[in-house]
């Protein structure tokens, strides 16, 4: 079986924040909660919790964002 992109999750303090999210893209998140599930041995009672990460690991791929980012940091710091 290929590697799923996201591991364990860890159980870190929330902010809450509410979403809409596509019938679709609702659907394909229940079906990686079970498929990490099996990989990982990790019950997600909660397939919401995938999202932080997911969102992590596309703004950390996200050369132009990171680029931009540091922009800033550099601004802000000068």
């Amino acid at each position: 079986m290929a590697k799923l992109k996201l591991g364990v999750i860890v159980d870190e303090k929330p902010v809450k924040l509410t979403v809409e999210l596509p019938v679709g893209i609702h659907r394909d998140l229940l079906a990686y909660a079970e498929v990490l599930a099996r990989e990982t041995g990790q019950a997600i009672p909660d397939p919401s919790r995938l999202i932080a990460p997911m969102l992590a690991g596309f703004m950390a791929t996200d050369r132009a964002f990171g680029k931009a980012r540091r922009k800033n940091q550099l601004a802000a710091e000068g």
